[in-house]
């Protein structure tokens, strides 16, 4: 994810002299160093030192001791902390950090390797105006990023867009492992798939209209898609859905509770 928020942010024309990166794997580093011209090492304070920005991109399971570490410096120098670690509120990256500092928290889903990403953004009320604007600056390298007002509302976004693309594939598998059913070829059915799934997103990308009155704009009374859709609502798709992401929601409150309160110790 941080490679694609560099390459984003290159792409975008922000100066990758004024980027500073911190991996352990020195290959990681000189690899980063080469495509991208940023400056990497292996050390998080000398990447952190006097910086406007610092991006924590790490496995929430290590976010605490890299948090700790990093405390005294970053409270000395009022930087703006972005999080993209999944589950670790705010409220337990202040203690690890020591004091009420400025931190964005970001929910990004996978896409955003393809630079397509939804991102969800929650700041605390120490972050001004100019910092939440170079936040969204970064997140919006790799896609679509979008404030929230509640930090409750992450788990939900991690239910809905965080965990989204998987519901979205296997859908999408579903769908070419029945075309196969009725016959057709295995790559003819992918290649359909793939591309009737892209143009309907387009499609919803490019109106105004939401899903619901464009899914009946292709549905012509008595026709195929209209037998197919009353299968689908016959076996009760939408409350299927429903309560697929009240579990997934559910299990992303249990695992904040995990990573950010009970490791606080």
């Amino acid at each position: 994810m941080a490679r694609s928020l560099i390459g984003g942010l290159v792409a975008d024309g922000y100066d990758p002299a004024n980027i500073r990166v911190a991996d352990p794997d020195a290959r990681q580093c000189q690899n980063l160093t080469d495509h991208f011209g940023i400056h990497a090492s292996n050390d998080n304070s000398t990447a952190a030192k006097q910086a406007d920005v610092v991006l924590l991109a790490v496995k929430p399971q290590v976010l605490k001791g890299v948090a700790k570490d990093l405390a005294t410096q970053l409270s000395q120098q009022n930087s703006l902390i972005i999080t993209i670690a999944a589950g670790i509120r705010i409220r337990a990256l202040s203690r690890w950090l020591g004091g009420e500092v400025p931190i964005v928290r970001a929910m990004p889903n996978i896409a955003a390797l393809l630079k397509s990403g939804a991102t969800a953004l929650y700041a605390n009320q120490q972050v001004s105006r100019s910092q939440r604007d170079a936040a969204e600056f970064i997140m919006r390298a790799v896609g679509l990023a979008q404030w929230l007002d509640d930090e409750a509302q992450m788990d939900a976004v991690t239910a809905l867009s965080g965990s989204g693309p998987a519901y979205i594939l296997l859908v999408m598998e579903a769908m070419e492992n029945a075309g196969c059913e009725l016959g057709l070829p295995r790559q003819t059915a992918r290649l359909l798939t793939l591309q009737t799934a892209f143009g309907a997103a387009k499609m919803a990308l490019e109106t105004s209209e939401d899903a619901a009155t464009l899914r009946r704009h292709v549905t012509s009374p008595g026709g195929t898609t209209e037998r197919a859709i009353e299968v689908l609502e016959t076996g009760h798709l939408a409350a299927l859905f429903e309560q697929a992401l009240k579990a997934a929601h559910h299990r992303a409150i249990e695992l904040a509770e995990l990573l950010g309160e009970e490791r606080d110790g």
